[in-house]
């Protein structure tokens, strides 16, 4: 018989398996069916707050105040510095008299601060910059530069009277760690149901062996091959995954469909449902290999284990 031959036996009776044991296919595709979902809704999860992560950080930037008295020629020779590294984005700048006026727009209802402004006989506010920097990363070594070479390349050493960059930090990280320990629990969550998942499989093919002892003794006895032997079974754990993959595709096509408008609010991204779609061929890819990986090892460990092979 020729390797071919072989295989398409293996894999034939493979699919017979699969089909002939109705129950133990049923419960193991459910088990299977439920940790992808689980492990998927995860990665929905984890994909999206990064998402979120990276729009905050977008926004986020340095905003560097002046004193009433900086000159606007340092001033600029400070913002043509900053337009120069390679490090920031761009820089805004805002002057004396659009501060003042920005500040009258906001404010135009309270009666007592428009009151105050026109009494006082000079501006009170100074300039400032919006510095935004290529990476979140960067923003450090700006403000640095900011806080010490900026205002000798200015030729004064008192103009720059504040700059906000600790109280956005410090937001900033403290988002950052909370999506970190969200994935480090996602992570441990999917191990989790990875394990469970593969026992539960492991023991539904340990009774799908039971019900063919009769069968595997025979071809034992006959002289078959370790590999044709524990062929089938592999095979059948391959189809658990195969058909669980599919089903948690489609169980993910109406949830995330339901929830698009409320993690569209919630996160302030795309939405689940542009995201399953947008994703769906790596979704697809991962959920696929996963459940083949789960079905098919826990399977070959199961044959291994109980068969006298």
């Amino acid at each position: 018989m020729s390797f071919f031959q072989k295989t398409q036996r293996v894999v034939r009776a493979g699919f017979t398996s699969f089909w002939r044991n109705k129950f133990v296919t049923a419960a193991a595709i459910l088990i299977l069916t439920v940790t992808l979902f689980v492990m998927g809704s995860l990665l929905f999860l984890g994909s999206m707050l990064d998402t979120s992560l990276e729009q905050i950080e977008s926004k986020v930037d340095v905003n560097v105040y002046f004193t009433t008295a900086a000159p606007e020629s340092e001033i600029l020779t400070i913002k043509s510095a900053l337009e120069a590294r390679s490090d920031v984005a761009a820089v805004e700048y805002i002057s004396q008299e659009q501060a003042l006026s920005n500040f009258r727009s906001q404010n135009r209802a309270d009666d007592l601060i428009v009151q105050a402004l026109e009494e006082l006989e000079e501006n009170p506010l100074g300039a400032h910059f919006n510095v935004q920097a290529n990476d979140a990363e960067n923003y450090e070594a700006i403000v640095s530069y900011l806080e010490s070479d900026a205002p000798v390349v200015a030729g004064s050493q008192d103009i720059i009277e504040n700059i906000n960059y600790q109280q956005n930090k410090q937001a900033i990280d403290r988002l950052t760690n909370i999506i970190n320990s969200i994935d480090t629990f996602s992570f441990l969550i999917m191990i989790v149901f990875a394990v469970i998942a593969a026992m539960i499989v492991f023991n539904t093919i340990r009774l799908a062996i039971f019900a063919s002892r009769d069968e595997i003794s025979v071809m034992e006895l006959m002289g078959a091959s370790r590999g044709y032997v524990r062929g089938p079974f592999v095979i059948e754990g391959i189809m658990y995954g195969i058909v669980s993959a599919l089903l948690t595709l489609l169980l993910f096509y109406p949830i995330s469909l339901w929830g698009a408008e409320f993690t569209k609010n919630f996160f302030g991204s795309a939405g689940s449902f542009n995201y399953f779609v947008n994703n769906f061929g790596e979704l697809f890819v991962i959920l696929m290999v996963t459940g083949i990986a789960l079905g098919g090892i826990s399977s070959y460990i199961a044959v291994r284990k109980y068969l006298d092979i």
